[in-house]
């Protein structure tokens, strides 16, 4: 078995161009990994789907959008909770708020920005979708501790990816 840890995020594309403060911001939401907003846009397009509305060009795209930033907040949101955690784990030593790159003050103010940009979102959808939205939001805040208190926090996680 190899001894070789995989790095947490491969440092390539738009987010490796960036300056310094930039790309640590942008890694710490994730932007180089868009797996994460790809899991959570795709429910909300089959609920638009499901719902009959047709072909909704712009709300896909304020849902994309959403998707997006509040991926990246619920990434910056688990690395300030967990980064003492992640500073001495491997595989996420090198994160930056638990290398120190990014502080935590300036984390919760990245945070903070990416969530008004989810609300800017969150007021373009109907009451409805709104509450549903918001239901999500304990969910996000849990999923950190999930892994102090069991094996499979990704459950947990799938559980937030698929509320869309």
């Amino acid at each position: 078995m190899s001894e070789h840890i995989v790095p947490d995020s491969e440092h390539r594309g738009i987010v490796e161009r960036l300056p310094q403060l930039p790309r640590d911001l942008a890694q710490l939401a994730r932007f180089d990994r868009p797996i994460g907003w790809w899991l959570l846009f795709w429910p909300c397009v089959f609920g638009v789907w499901l719902a009959g509305a047709g072909a909704q060009f712009a709300l896909l795209g304020w849902l994309l959008l959403g998707a997006i930033a509040m991926r990246g907040a619920g990434c910056v949101y688990n690395d300030i909770v967990d980064a003492e955690l992640d500073a001495k784990v491997a595989r996420t030593a090198a994160r930056p708020v638990a290398s120190g790159r990014v502080s935590k003050k300036l984390a919760w103010g990245w945070l903070l920005a990416l969530c008004l940009i989810g609300l800017i979102v969150l007021l373009q959808l109907r009451w409805q979708a709104q509450l549903v939205a918001l239901g999500s939001l304990a969910l996000v805040a849990a999923y950190p501790f999930m892994k102090r208190i069991t094996w499979w926090p990704q459950a947990w996680l799938g559980m937030v990816f698929n509320w869309g």
